[in-house]
C-alpha cells in the first residue's frame, strides 16, 4: 500500500468528523505481517450516537456518522477489479480479518470503566478499501457475498472518496498541511477536476460502478 492510497483514506475520514490512527509507520514485504501490522489505519466517531443502526454494506458519507469506531484495510490496486476469482486466490485480502488481528486491534479501544453495556457490545465495523467490484451479474453479487461471509462489514471505493474530497476541496484556501487535498486544489484551480456535482453520477448507491443506458 502506497502512502497516497492511505493519504486518501486518512483524509476521507478526518474530512467526515473522525479521529484517525496510523499504528505503523514501515512497510513489510519480506515477511509475513503480524496481527499489528495488518492494521493500515483505526478511526474513531467522536459524534457517534449510542443506538444508532449499523451502517450499510457500501458505505457512503451519509453513512459514515453510523460507524463509531472501525478497523480499515487499503487495498489499493487500482488497476484491479475484485472479482469472485480474485477474491478467492488473494487471501491476504482477508487476512486483516484474521483473529489474532481483531485482538490487536480491539487493544487500541480499551472499554472505559464506566462505559455502558452498549459501548461493551458495540463491536468494530471492520472496513475494506478497495478500487471496484464487478460491473455484471452474477459476479457483483457473488463479490458482495463472498465478502460479508469472510467478516467485511462495509466497503468504500476509491471513486465514492476521491469524489468526496474533490466536492469538498476550496481552491481559495491552502491546504498547506495536506499534500492530498492540495494537489486536489491545484488541480481545481487549473479546471483539471470537476467538482463532484458536476460529475453526474447516478450510481451513487455503487461502489465504483457508472450505469449505462437501461441498466
Amino acid at each position: 500500500m502506497s502512502a497516497i492510497d492511505e493519504g486518501i483514506v486518512r483524509e476521507y475520514f478526518e474530512q467526515n468528523g473522525f479521529l484517525v490512527r496510523q499504528v505503523r509507520k514501515y512497510q513489510v514485504s519480506a515477511r509475513r505481517k503480524t496481527g499489528d501490522e495488518e492494521i493500515d489505519l483505526l478511526v474513531y466517531n467522536p459524534s457517534w450516537q449510542r443506538g444508532a443502526r449499523k451502517p450499510d454494506f457500501f458505505l457512503f458519507s451519509n453513512e459514515l456518522p453510523l460507524v463509531h469506531r472501525a478497523m480499515i484495510a487499503v487495498k489499493g490496486w487500482h488497476t484491479g477489479v475484485f472479482t469472485p476469482n480474485m477474491l478467492k486466490s488473494s487471501p491476504e485480502i482477508f487476512r486483516f480479518l484474521e483473529d489474532n488481528v481483531m485482538k490487536e486491534a480491539t487493544r487500541f479501544f480499551p472499554v472505559a470503566a464506566d462505559s455502558t453495556s452498549d459501548e461493551e457490545g458495540d463491536p468494530l465495523t471492520k472496513i475494506l478499501v478497495l478500487p471496484s467490484l464487478p460491473t455484471q451479474e452474477p459476479f457483483r453479487s457473488q463479490s458482495v457475498a463472498m465478502l460479508k461471509e469472510r467478516g467485511v462489514d462495509a466497503i468504500i471505493s476509491f471513486r465514492s472518496m476521491l469524489l468526496d474530497l474533490i466536492e469538498k476541496t476550496e481552491i481559495n484556501r491552502n491546504y498547506g498541511k495536506s499534500d492530498t487535498l492540495q494537489v486536489i486544489r491545484i488541480l481545481k484551480n487549473y479546471d483539471l477536476l470537476k467538482d463532484a456535482q458536476l460529475d453526474l453520477l447516478p450510481e451513487r448507491s455503487i461502489v465504483g460502478v457508472r450505469k449505462t443506458k437501461g441498466g
